[in-house]
C-alpha cells in the first residue's frame, strides 16, 4: 500500500547526506512506492481544527550535491492528505520542539506519528532514563553549586553536561582536582534556566560509547563510537568514529528491560546509549547511527524501520 509521508525535519539543503539517517528512511520509504513531502517545525499551522504544513513534495536519491528536488511549497493537511509524518527535526529540546509536539499530538488517532508525539515531549533524553536508574552509573540533576561539590567530591571525577543537550555539546570532563567546577556550574546556570546533569565519570568510555538501535522496542544491532585523541565525548558528530560491535549479555538485559515500555509508550526508533554496561540516555527525538549500522551489519536498518511504521498504520487503520 503506497503513504503519503509527510517528514518534518531540518533544511534538506544542509544535511550531510552520506550518514544521515533521516535522509536514510527517506530513500527507503521512495523505494518502497511512498510519496515524500518535507517541511520545518515552523511550517506548522491550527486553524479551525485542522493541522496543516507549509510543505514541498519530494523525490531523493544518493547523490552528492544534489540529493533531493522539490515542487513548489503548498498546504498541506496532515490529517487529510497524509498518512505517515515524521517528526525528526534535530534538538535542542526547547519551547519549539515541545510545542511541534503539542501540535502534532493533535492527530492522535487519524494520522499516524512516529515517534509519538506525546511519548517524545514526554521523554527527554537525560529525564526518561531515570526510569531505568539501577542501569545508570551514578547521577546527579540539581542547579546547587554545593550539591554539586559534594557529588564532586563523592566520586573523584565527573562529567558536566546540559540536562538538554545534544550531539556531545557542552560536554565537559572535571577531574579529581576540581579545576573549574565552579565556574562551569556559574557558565551552565547562567546559560540554562534548567537544572543540568553530573555523572560519575566512566573510564570505559575510552573503549567506546555504545549506540544500540531498537525498532519498535527490539534492539537490531549496535555501533561502537569511539572518541578522537584527547577527547571524552564519543558523538559522530563530535568527531567520534564507528566501529562494528555485539551487543553483551548486559546491554541485552538493557534492551529487554526498556523493549515493553518503547514498544508502549509508540517510540518506534530509538537509540540508547551505553558505556561499559551503564546506560547514559534514551535516544527520541532524532535517533541517528543506522546507516553506520548497515554498513558493518549488512543489514537493511530502514527497511526494519519502515516494516514497523506500514505494521503500525495498517494497525490503525484496522482499529
Amino acid at each position: 500500500m503506497s503513504l503519503t509521508v509527510a517528514v518534518q525535519m531540518d533544511p534538506l539543503e544542509s544535511i550531510s547526506i552520506p550518514g544521515d539517517s533521516t535522509f536514510a528512511l527517506m530513500l527507503e520509504a521512495q523505494a518502497r512506492g511512498h510519496r515524500l513531502h518535507h517541511y520545518l517545525a515552523d511550517d506548522l499551522s491550527y486553524e479551525e481544527g485542522r493541522l496543516r504544513a507549509t510543505a514541498r513534495a519530494v523525490r531523493v536519491q544518493r547523490v552528492e550535491g544534489n540529493h533531493f528536488s522539490a515542487e513548489p511549497a503548498a498546504s498541506l493537511d496532515l490529517e487529510a492528505d497524509v498518512d505517515v509524518v515524521l517528526m525528526r527535526q534535530d534538538p535542542p529540546f526547547d519551547v519549539a520542539y515541545i510545542t511541534a509536539a503539542h501540535l502534532l499530538e493533535r492527530l492522535e488517532g487519524k494520522t499516524l506519528v512516529i515517534n509519538n508525539p506525546r511519548s517524545v515531549r514526554d521523554a527527554p533524553e537525560k529525564l526518561f532514563v531515570l526510569d531505568f536508574a539501577h542501569f545508570m552509573p551514578p547521577t546527579l540533576i540539581t542547579r546547587s553549586q554545593e550539591q554539586l561539590e559534594a557529588f564532586h567530591a563523592k566520586h573523584g571525577e565527573i562529567v558536566l553536561k546540559p540536562l538538554h543537550g545534544n550531539a556531545g555539546a557542552a560536554v565537559f570532563r572535571v577531574g579529581p582536582d576540581g579545576t573549574n567546577l565552579r565556574a562551569l556550574a556559574e557558565l551552565f546556570s547562567e546559560v540554562w534556566k534548567e537544572p543540568f546533569i553530573a555523572q560519575a565519570f566512566l573510564p570505559a568510555v575510552a573503549d567506546g560509547d555504545k549506540r544500540i538501535i531498537l525498532v519498535d522496542g527490539e534492539p537490531i544491532g549496535a555501533i561502537n563510537r569511539v572518541p578522537g585523541k584527547g577527547e571524552i565525548r564519543s558523538n559522530l558528530a563530535a568527531g567520534g568514529t564507528a566501529h562494528p560491535t555485539e551487543l553483551t549479555d548486559r546491554e541485552q538485559e538493557i534492551c529487554a528491560a526498556l523493549g515493553p515500555e518503547l514498544k508502549a509508550r509508540g517510540l518506534l526508533f530509538v537509540g540508547i546509549d551505553v558505556i561499559g554496561g551503564r546506560l547514559t540516555e534514551i535516544n527520541v527525538t532524532s535517533p541517528t547511527g543506522i546507516v553506520a549500522l548497515d554498513r558493518f551489519n549488512g543489514i537493511n536498518s530502514a527497511g526494519l524501520i519502515w516494516d514497523a511504521i506500514e505494521r503500525r498504520h495498517a494497525q490503525q487503520i484496522a482499529a
